[in-house]
């Protein structure tokens, strides 16, 4: 299986060395246009194979769509990330036509690939590419909620004081600091639901803490996160190029599922080897419902700004 990465900045290149450390993938190319960077970084890369061991073949690129020919997954990280003070939505005008001009080119040399989004705001750029592409929807699949996910159940795991691990949990809605939804309610520990272990108040703050985890990251880094947004890439990519069939949270077009249509933001997902292979309808109550609508609604309007390019 060969995978494409476009873009070879922090998150692309972390999401390459941990598919590469995992042997997840046979062959990785990393494309950037800056020059000389992507070959850069594939070769400091390869040059660990002789002391940690893997045999995946790392190889990069400037501009040249050619070498990627045949990729099973794309992953697309182009764009300008966050810095502090500045929210995911602020990036559209900046990254939509980059996102769009990337899945153009990577789809001329690889007509069949499965292309994640990750470049925000990701609900945004998902739709952007699907829509751009003409794609059917279970080819375009959204990272955001896979990440949200991993730092809810960080932030739960801190709180229960227990290894992260053994908490199960997900984030559905938006990926954006007001439009996702930590699901308090469903979270588990070890198959015990954390609320006999929290209180409310203990709930909320983690919820709270979820929501604007990507902040505070950039707040403290002065630019985006890179190592939990790459696993969680490279996490997404294995259960679809190992056909896994993990249940993950990712922006996915709705067609009436969750009361929403056309529309791209987070449910649950069974990821196999054709992508998308089932939305996965679980029950939220009355309070969680709303929520969604909300978040759906602050989503759709995001999208307006789309009209030029679209």
């Amino acid at each position: 299986m060969k995978v494409t990465i476009v873009g070879a900045g922090n998150v692309g290149a972390t999401c390459a060395d941990v598919i590469a450390y995992r042997g997840i993938a046979s062959e990785i190319v990393l494309l950037d246009i800056k020059e000389g960077f992507a070959e850069g970084k594939a070769m400091d890369m390869m040059q660990c194979a002789p002391t940690t061991g893997f045999n995946t073949r790392v190889v990069g690129t400037t501009k040249d769509y050619s070498k990627t020919a045949n990729s099973s997954v794309v992953v697309i990280t182009s764009g300008v990330p966050r810095k502090p003070g500045m929210t995911r939505e602020e990036l559209i005008g900046i990254n939509a036509g980059i996102v769009k001009e990337v899945a153009e080119n990577i789809l001329q040399h690889s007509p069949d690939a499965i292309i994640v989004v990750v470049s925000n705001p990701m609900d945004t750029m998902a739709y952007l590419t699907l829509k751009a592409t003409g794609l059917p929807k279970n080819r375009v699949i959204g990272m955001g909620g896979a990440l949200d996910s991993s730092r809810f159940k960080y932030f739960l795991s801190q709180a229960l004081d227990k290894p992260a691990w053994d908490i199960h949990g997900m984030v559905i809605g938006g990926h954006g600091d007001t439009t996702m939804i930590p699901l308090t309610r469903l979270a588990s520990y070890s198959g015990s639901p954390v609320s006999q272990f929290l209180s409310a108040e203990e709930l909320d703050k983690v919820a709270a803490d979820t929501m604007v985890g990507g902040a505070t990251l950039t707040k403290l880094l002065g630019t985006s996160a890179w190592y939990a947004p790459g696993a969680s890439v490279a996490y997404l990519v294995d259960s679809i190029v190992n056909d896994q069939k993990k249940m993950i949270p990712c922006s996915v077009m709705l067609e009436g599922e969750y009361g929403q249509s056309d529309i791209c933001i987070g449910v649950p997902c069974i990821i196999g080897k054709n992508g998308i292979e089932e939305i996965v309808d679980i029950s939220l109550n009355e309070e969680e419902k709303e929520k969604f609508a909300k978040s759906a609604e602050a989503v759709r309007n995001m999208n307006e700004a789309l009209k030029e390019i679209l």
